[in-house]
């Protein structure tokens, strides 16, 4: 996370909703032989205070369980070019938004499982409307049991919520929205358009 106190103003319940929405991230856990990571889809409880996940039971993070463990949510993020500032004396960067959960990473018992993927299905597929969701109903019975077998739930309490959010907040006004407007046009990273929008939304000092 990026040091600088310009970019970390953003309130939690901010970031937290942002990776809510997201939901998906980089799990970490520390380990005898050595960080484990694994890329994770999860849901985040309603009032925010922990966050449910599953993983195959191959995944060698269950052997780490319980344990401390943080979620690396990533957002939008570009390339900077200096000569879209419109000054000299600029230096190239990379903006970006990310979040980090940390908690206490736990497993649940097997039968909490068949919540945790309705609610997981329920979240996403509310995102893919007008289409009929998909829900685990539809699945045969013998064969949603089976693949159940092969994965574990887990749940995250969430003690620290920590973000940056790297917009050119340190620039003025007039520089930082003549860099949204070319990284809307030529950036360089995952999904540009929002990182502009955000860029070009950042409060006047």
């Amino acid at each position: 996370m990026h040091p600088n106190p310009a970019f970390r103003q953003m309130p939690v319940d901010q970031s937290l909703a942002f990776a809510r929405e997201r939901g998906f991230g980089v799990l970490s856990v520390n380990h005898d032989n050595g960080p484990l990571i694994s890329h994770v889809p999860f849901v985040v409880s309603d009032d925010g205070t922990s966050l449910d996940l599953h993983l195959v039971r191959s995944n060698p993070i269950l052997q780490a369980l319980p344990s401390d463990a943080v979620i690396a949510v990533s957002g939008p993020d570009s390339y900077i070019s200096p000569d879209w500032y419109g000054a000299p004396d600029q230096v190239p960067t990379w903006n970006y938004v990310a979040v980090h959960l940390r908690g206490w990473l736990e497993l649940l018992p097997q039968s909490a499982l068949r919540d945790l993927i309705d609610r997981q299905s329920a979240f996403f597929e509310a995102m893919l409307s007008p289409k009929t969701p998909w829900t685990s109903a539809k699945m045969t019975p013998e064969v949603l049991e089976r693949m159940m077998r092969m994965i574990l739930p887990c749940r995250m309490r969430i003690s620290d919520v920590q973000s940056t959010w790297k917009l050119n907040q340190n620039k003025p006004v007039a520089m930082r929205r003549r860099a949204a407007a070319e990284v809307a046009g030529y950036g360089i990273g995952h999904e540009v358009a929002m990182l502009s929008a955000l860029m070009s939304g950042v409060p006047e000092e």
